[in-house]
């Protein structure tokens, strides 16, 4: 059982990798509800790999087809395209790309190189292998390359993350995969670096019984449609037409055509059990150094151009301005957050099917360690974390479009009427702040009344107000001594329901307090503050027809208070 593990972890984790990253196209919630474009009088000249099977490649009567080819042109027919593929030598196709000459790309890898000069727009995932002779020299890891002869294909990702590993290889590029895994079967050279289900597929079609995958290039890439920067119209129509095809199910019937005989040939269920641990790790880990890093820089770029433009926006619309950097941001939070929330639940469903293999191995061979846990404190443990991480993905969600409900004054869509408890709200919100409370004090109090009367509302926006008030308390504390104290309670006399947040921090001195919930007003400018979160918390608690107050005196600390009605009805909202 033990070795049945060991010998699938790799074939797995590129199975679900792949599996997953289909999820990934989904973008804008407002995707799904634009219609159809009209058939187009253009020509729209789409690009690819003519020898890169299964995703894309030209078959033996000369025709091109693959997983690429069959999604580019459902989508031509459900947004009414007018398209024409193009299918050339990866090296050509790059060249005609850049020249202008090709409009998209229908597959190409999401490296960070690529980033800054691409528009993407992911459907899948990709991951190379290193692929080797059974006589070749024993290696476990890419960087043992050093000092062999390594084919791969020109122009590709694996080209030039091993240009950039600074390691003494000697590269031999070729045109296909299909040239590199040739050149190692007959006995030239020493390795072959392809992606790897087109090399599975590849040395099972042309009977290359001699070599085989030994390991992976340890990167996995989001992979998909590209356009240059400035043709972001052109990709949101791909966008959504996958976003059509994903919700009518026929993007996974594609999917399954090409992949699904390969799949079943090297999967087992002991390999999805001992591979799905993995899977999570370098899932989530690699997701959100991904949106970190684009978050980032999307925050600092924004920030740099809101400070230049500062004397025009006093006298501008400050919403419409709003609206532009929302604009420009939520697409590229909304990407990598998409796939955590349309993926936490199959995880979770996934591994509750493993349970009862991972089970009787226990039985059989005792408790045992996963990703250094023991699997009787994971089984409990991984379930609950996973529902925290969804409900995380989601609130960045829920703020995003917050955001944008702000920049456009009356927008109502992603209001909802729910029967909510101010108490389960904040201890939500607790458990999401978690760690910066901390890391900010040694003394948080948190005082719940008793059976608290609901009220009507969207608990996603509320939560997003409590989580500002807790996190403006905590960045106030100068020292982790100084305290928090978060109460709620019933006033009778107004019928309303209430959270007080108090610290004993800096305090604010008068004249600020005034202003502490207008747009892009801010203390702490100089460490990333935008004057944001006041002031949606502000306009989320209007549409409630709720309060927000403050008190505070300089030096001693301040007092948030929210206010919510308990009557209100459904058309209110």
């Amino acid at each position: 059982m033990v070795s049945l593990f060991k010998t699938h972890y790799f074939a797995f984790t590129i199975l679900l990798i792949t599996f997953l990253g289909c999820s990934v196209s989904i973008c804008h919630a407002e995707d799904y509800l634009q219609p159809a474009a009209e058939p187009q009088t253009k020509q729209i000249v789409i690009g690819g790999d003519y020898n890169y099977p299964p995703y894309e490649f030209i078959d033996s009567k000369g025709k091109y087809t693959g997983y690429n080819v069959e999604l580019s042109r459902e989508i031509a027919t459900v947004m009414g395209l007018n398209i024409k593929i193009k299918l050339d030598t990866w090296e050509n196709t790059r060249a005609l790309f850049d020249q202008g000459e090709i409009d998209i790309l229908q597959g190409m890898a999401a490296t960070p190189e690529r980033t800054d000069l691409y528009n993407f727009s992911p459907h899948t995932y990709v991951n190379h292998s290193i692929f080797a002779r059974d006589d070749s020299p024993k290696i476990t890891n890419y960087t043992e390359l050093e000092g062999y002869r390594v084919i791969v294909q020109a122009n590709g990702s694996a080209f030039d993350m091993l240009n950039e590993a600074k390691l003494n290889i000697v590269l031999i590029p070729v045109e296909t995969h299909a040239d590199a895994l040739r050149l190692l079967a007959s006995g030239r050279y020493d390795f072959a670096v392809v992606s790897n289900l087109p090399g599975l597929y590849l040395s099972q079609k042309l009977g290359l019984s001699n070599i085989k995958a030994i390991s992976s290039l340890e990167r996995n890439r989001l992979y998909g449609y590209a356009t240059k920067t400035a043709d972001k119209a052109l990709l949101s129509q791909f966008t959504q037409g996958l976003a059509i095809l994903k919700n009518t199910g026929r993007q996974q019937e594609i999917y399954d055509k090409w992949f699904g005989p390969l799949e079943v040939s090297i999967w087992s269920k002991a390999g999805i059990a001992a591979g799905l641990f993995v899977v999570v790790l370098l899932f989530i880990s690699t997701v959100v150094l991904i949106w970190n890093k684009a978050l980032r820089k999307k925050v600092e770029s924004r920030t740099k151009e809101l400070q230049a433009q500062q004397l025009q926006l006093l006298h501008a619309d400050k919403m419409a301005s709003l609206g532009v950097l929302v604009s420009g941001v939520a697409h590229e939070i909304n990407n990598p957050c998409s796939i955590l929330t349309l993926n936490f639940p199959f995880v979770k469903e996934a591994f509750e099917q493993a349970i009862e293999i991972l089970d009787e191995h226990q039985v059989e061979h005792g408790d045992f360690l996963i990703a250094g846990v023991s699997y009787n404190r994971l089984k409990h443990m991984l379930p609950e974390t996973l529902d925290d991480m969804h409900v995380a993905s989601n609130k960045v969600k829920g703020i995003v479009e917050d955001l944008k409900s702000f920049a456009v004054k009356g927008e109502t869509a992603h209001q909802k009427n729910e029967r909510l408890d101010l108490n389960e709200l904040t201890k939500r919100s607790l458990r999401l702040v978690n760690n910066q409370l901390k890391n900010s004090t040694s003394n948080v109090e948190v005082n719940l009344a008793n059976k608290l009367p609901t009220f009507y509302g969207s608990g996603s926006r509320i939560e997003q107000v409590i989580v500002n008030l807790i996190l403006n308390a905590c960045q106030a504390l100068e020292n982790k001594s100084q305290k928090i104290t978060i109460t709620t309670y019933f006033h009778s006399k107004y019928d309303s329901v209430v959270l007080t947040v108090e610290d004993q921090g800096i305090g604010i001195n008068a004249k600020d307090l005034r202003k502490l919930t207008d747009p892009f007003y801010t203390t702490k400018r100089q460490s990333g503050g935008t004057g944001l979160g006041l002031s949606v918390s502000a306009g989320i608690v209007r549409d409630h027809q709720g309060q927000i107050t403050f008190k505070s005196t300089l030096g001693e600390g301040t007092k948030s208070k929210l206010s919510l009605p308990l009557i209100q009805k459904e058309n209110e909202l």
